[in-house]
């Protein structure tokens, strides 16, 4: 492990995390050549002792009386920051984002505390977002397989931590820090140490996702974060939406890219100048983001009487945007709000190898993306 690594999940700011860089050093202590053997998070060899330790952990934070959180919750231990008017919840499992609000408004779609993420709410896609043909692909000498998960379109799709528990570093009232080791196992045969950052400040939300390749050989990667965005309460139809765009990319039945880029202008996905969403119905993936001096993409979903406006913005290392209105949803969610998907890679990338990455040992990478929500008064 490099020293950007070691960093990372330094013993000064590692709380649960400490057992990361522990299992880390054990498996790279290993002969070379030898496989490392797929561990669950925060469970090292001697079982009994650690699930004991866990189980009083758990006992120690159950609610109590006077209102104490539960860790019992589907999405795991809440971690809840704040700055000024802005409330934001991140969970243990999957390190997604649940909640952001901004002056009492739900800006990012999210879900219930005693509720499982559903259609990937807030969740972060690593290494690949979005699908991956028949979870089949070939990797230098190697061809792997991943597990379908979704199989009734016969894709493995959003990566493989989403439904796992990361690991607290460190917090603050307003920012906070976590960590995972993705281990090898069937279908991806490489280690990576991972960690998120939450910041709340005057700018709004500021989300950075970093990744190093821990292993001995070099990894495919990718990632990705499904946040859903509104900026009123009514049907996202009535929404202002501006995506500057070159080009979409087509996909077919499985919404597998076919291979075509086509241009935006003059489309139905034309949306470089604000326009009203209507009955546009997205489940599309964009690229040639217009972008900034500062070399930021930005995207703007504004209110129906002007006075609410949600702006996204994406780092370099976002090339590409997945934009989702929920038509496919139950009818509770459907149109209620929008999915816009960072992605540093377009969707099946393992194959295309749009976008994909390919991290050598010790090489360490970061993407970043926020949201800033402006209010200005409507003259009602």
């Amino acid at each position: 492990m490099g020293p950007s690594a070691r960093a990372l999940y330094s013993a000064a700011s590692l709380q649960r995390g400490a057992a990361i860089k522990i299992r880390i050093a054990r498996s790279q202590a290993q002969k070379s050549g030898a496989s490392l053997t797929p561990k669950r998070p925060g469970v090292r060899s001697s079982h009994r002792p650690t699930i004991q330790r866990r189980r009083k952990q758990l006992e120690s934070t159950t609610s109590s009386p006077q209102g104490q959180e539960a860790v019992q919750t589907p999405s795991g231990r809440q971690h809840r920051i704040e700055y000024g008017t802005q409330r934001a919840t991140v969970v243990e499992v999957g390190g997604g984002l649940r909640t952001y609000e901004a002056d009492g408004f739900p800006v990012v779609d999210g879900y219930a505390e005693d509720e499982m993420a559903s259609a990937g709410r807030g969740q972060v896609l690593i290494p690949w977002p979005n699908r991956l043909a028949d979870g089949l692909y070939r990797f230098g000498e190697q061809t792997h397989q991943l597990p379908l998960s979704e199989a009734a379109q016969s894709n493995a799709i959003h990566g493989l931590v989403r439904w796992s528990a990361w690991d607290l570093i460190d917090a603050s009232p307003r920012r906070v820090r976590l960590g995972h080791v993705l281990w090898p196992q069937a279908g991806y045969p490489f280690t990576l140490a991972l960690e998120l950052v939450y910041e709340l400040s005057d700018l709004g939300l500021e989300v950075t996702i970093a990744a190093e390749n821990a292993g001995k050989q070099a990894a495919p990667y990718a990632a990705g974060q499904h946040p859903y965005i509104r900026a009123e309460l009514a049907s996202v139809e009535k929404s202002v939406l501006r995506l500057p765009a070159e080009a979409w990319l087509e996909t077919d039945d499985r919404q597998i890219p076919t291979g075509r880029l086509l241009g935006t202008g003059g489309t139905e996905y034309d949306f470089n100048s604000p326009r009203t969403i209507g009955s546009t119905r997205l489940d599309t993936p964009f690229t040639g983001l217009g972008r900034g001096h500062d070399g930021l993409a930005w995207i703007e979903l504004t209110s129906s009487d002007g006075g609410r406006q949600v702006a996204m913005w994406l780092d370099g290392a976002f090339d590409y945007l997945m934009a989702f209105t929920g038509d496919t949803l139950d009818e509770a969610t459907r149109r209620r709000s929008i999915a816009l998907e960072p992605m540093t890679c377009a969707p099946d990338a393992f194959h295309n190898c749009m976008g994909l990455q390919v991290l050598e040992p010790g090489q360490r990478v970061t993407a970043r993306w926020g949201l800033v929500v402006r209010s200005q008064p409507t003259g009602s």
